[in-house]
């Protein structure tokens, strides 16, 4: 039967969270797998938002949910923009009842491999995930250490996922451990 993957993994954890009508934030579009995700499960009565600093993210997101999903231009918004931004870009009455924010760091998949998430915006964008999440929500964060700068930034999300108070948040690690070393793994951050 074997394990799930970290990405399946993560959208387990929101599947049990987010349900139709939900808001949720895919906070690096990438190539649009969350995003579709989420889309699919919060449907045109939901409302995904999404961010990426690279409009090769956003184009690829939009033809894979045109593809897949054509009623996703109605319930997905999109920014052109970086992740620590988020919470400007969620409308204010939202705030606080976001079901899921989901993460994937590092770089966009055939794109320019130095242009990577930075721990100088995600920290701030992780706390502004925290902010938006209603109790029961989840931000979820798939790492990936093994390109330049990666370490130092799971280095530093490991830290900030350390400090959270308990008696507010519940944080998991799910990695397997007999891979290589720079194998990505997740957090995930459960609102209490």
């Amino acid at each position: 039967m074997g394990f799930v993957s970290v990405l399946s993994f993560a959208h387990q954890l929101i599947n049990q969270r987010a349900q139709p009508g939900d808001t949720v934030v895919d906070a690096t579009l990438g190539n649009g797998v969350d995003a579709l995700f989420l889309a699919k499960l919060v449907g045109t009565r939901g409302s995904v938002y999404g961010f990426d600093i690279q409009q090769q993210a956003l184009d690829q997101t939009k033809m894979r949910l045109e593809k897949e999903l054509p009623d996703a231009s109605s319930c997905v918004h999109m920014s052109l923009c970086s992740h620590a931004l988020m919470e400007a870009a969620v409308p204010q009455d939202r705030h606080g009842k976001v079901a899921a924010v989901t993460f994937n760091l590092g770089y966009l998949p055939g794109a320019d491999p130095a242009t990577i998430t930075k721990q100088e915006s995600t920290i701030p964008a992780l706390e502004a995930a925290l902010r938006l999440l209603r109790k029961g929500g989840i931000v979820t964060i798939v790492l990936y250490s093994g390109h330049d700068g990666g370490s130092e930034e799971a280095a530093a999300v490991e830290s900030w996922a350390q400090r959270l108070p308990l008696a507010a948040f519940q944080v998991l690690r799910y990695q397997f451990m007999n891979t290589s070393q720079h194998a990505p793994y997740l957090l995930a951050v459960e609102k209490r």
